[in-house]
């Protein structure tokens, strides 16, 4: 009786401790809805379920048995010469200073004329962003091109359904007041000659059915787009860099994609319209962006 009585109160303390920890594990797992506005209730609140943000990008897990990945190294692909054009230095600096008033005159356009452009023109800047640096050169992107009026509208559907539960229950209020000038009327989407959907593949399929890791896939895919939007300012077209949030899976089967693609980005293409307009912002100088040791 005396262990017992020594016992109980220790047992009681180790339950009262798991009980704690229990209910920490289960708070830290619960999501709290960061915005219910317009009288949205806890039955109405529909949270973020995107699974493009869900992924674990750089990993590719393997199956119980550990057959379903294959590991095995690159094949050693022979070398041949390279010898790219070596400019004089002032050459250099003239082209350096050019490429930089290019670029310089990229904004985000939101204006964008229906007027067509040539596909030609579509397939060179894809073709330019296909050349970016990637891990174990996986090449892990799919470039979605939709000039279908029919399927642009399907799109925006389902993009402007799933904005504006974003922008009235998801969005923090600092998060709203940050995007004071947009909404989740896209207009653009259907009056942008091209949209250009732009997948991350997680893993690429071997021939023999098993998984291709992909490494760094959503680093080389951001790569690629950069040199994409480089690539657009070089012909005189404009884009907006749309991220739909928790559209990606339902866009990916609208456009019949497989399960390994994750959306990253959704580029509205083409010339800005006559009237178009861009905030008068500026730039942060050279000494803010750059450490030079």
């Amino acid at each position: 009786m005396a262990l017992l009585s020594v016992l109980t109160p220790l047992l009681a303390a180790v339950l009262c401790l798991v009980a704690g920890f229990v209910l920490v594990k289960a708070r830290g797992t619960t999501s709290t809805p960061a915005r219910k506005a317009n009288g949205a209730s806890e039955a109405d609140f529909r949270p973020w379920v995107d699974q493009d943000l869900q992924d674990d990008t750089d990993t590719v897990r393997e199956d119980e048995d550990g057959d379903g990945v294959d590991s095995s190294e690159e094949e050693d692909h022979p070398h041949v010469p390279y010898s790219p054009t070596r400019y004089p230095e002032d050459t250099m600096l003239e082209k350096s200073r050019e490429f930089y008033t290019l670029m310089n005159q990229r904004r985000t356009v939101r204006f964008i004329s229906p007027e067509s452009v040539p596909r030609e023109v579509i397939d060179n800047v894809i073709r330019a962003a296909g050349t970016a640096p990637s891990g174990a050169h996986t090449e892990p992107w799919t470039f979605v091109v939709v000039s279908d009026p029919m399927i642009k509208h399907q799109i925006r559907q389902i993009v402007e359904k799933e904005e504006e539960v974003n922008y009235r229950q998801r969005m923090g209020d600092k998060w709203i007041n940050d995007l004071a000038k947009t909404n989740w009327i896209k207009e653009y989407l259907d009056v942008a000659p091209y949209l250009i959907l732009i997948f991350k593949q997680t893993h690429g399929i071997l021939p023999n059915n098993k998984k291709r890791i992909h490494y760094y896939n959503e680093i080389s895919v951001s790569i690629a787009c950069g040199i994409l939007l480089a690539a657009l300012q070089n012909v005189g077209l404009v884009t907006v860099t749309s991220t739909p949030l928790n559209c990606g899976p339902q866009l990916r089967l609208l456009l019949k994609r497989p399960a390994n693609e994750k959306l990253l980005l959704l580029l509205p293409v083409g010339y800005p319209a006559p009237d178009a307009t861009v905030p008068d912002i500026k730039r942060k100088p050279l000494g803010d962006i750059m450490v030079h040791m």
